[in-house]
């Protein structure tokens, strides 16, 4: 079975999400915040990093019900430095709970956050025609876009290269290569 060749297939949790969720597009609002904040767990990291991690992620978080993490206390919050079951980096715990804060303003304000989060490739996603690794990007003029509108709004580990990661898991882009067996 062909898959893209980013894909270490000697690691079977890593296989999963990538036959199973990565790319698959979403609307579910839980989940979007989910990886938002995963995904800024994850910069200057390995997916994979985190990927082991994500079952403590939630359960620490509260199943990233943003209505749930926004009420986190800082001493609650100062506890997980030292939780080896998810990563210890002060900025990046204590993003998520902002990010909740955010996620709350951005729907007050917005209305669907989901449908905020979307309208920033038009509603339905972007498929492309990737062959080789060398032909990814980075990051887009949307993710670019994206960033900078969650920055604004008041949420942090948002940057564009973060947030174009974050575009492909939740398939507002499908970037399956051409040969994999998941491309649409």
């Amino acid at each position: 079975m062909n898959r893209c060749p980013w894909l270490p297939v000697d690691r079977p949790l890593y296989v999963e999400y990538h036959d199973t969720e990565w790319g698959v597009s979403s609307r579910d609002e839980r989940y979007l915040f989910e990886m938002i904040c995963l995904e800024g767990a994850q910069a200057g990291l390995s997916w994979w990093t985190v990927l082991q991690k994500r079952e403590r992620y939630r359960e620490v978080f509260r199943n990233f019900v943003p209505e749930e993490v926004a009420k986190m206390k800082d001493a609650e919050l100062e506890k997980l430095v030292l939780d080896p079951g998810i990563i210890r980096h002060r900025g990046k715990i204590l993003a998520v709970r902002e990010n909740a804060k955010a996620w709350l303003t951005l729907r007050e304000r917005e209305g669907d956050p989901v449908e905020w989060i979307w309208g920033f490739i038009g509603g339905k996603p972007r498929v492309s025609q990737f062959e080789v690794m060398s032909d990814f990007p980075t990051k887009t003029p949307e993710s670019d876009a994206l960033s900078k509108a969650l920055r604004k709004a008041g949420f942090n580990f948002v940057g564009s290269t973060t947030m174009y990661a974050f575009m492909q898991a939740v398939g507002m882009v499908d970037d399956h290569t051409v040969t994999c067996f998941r491309k649409k």
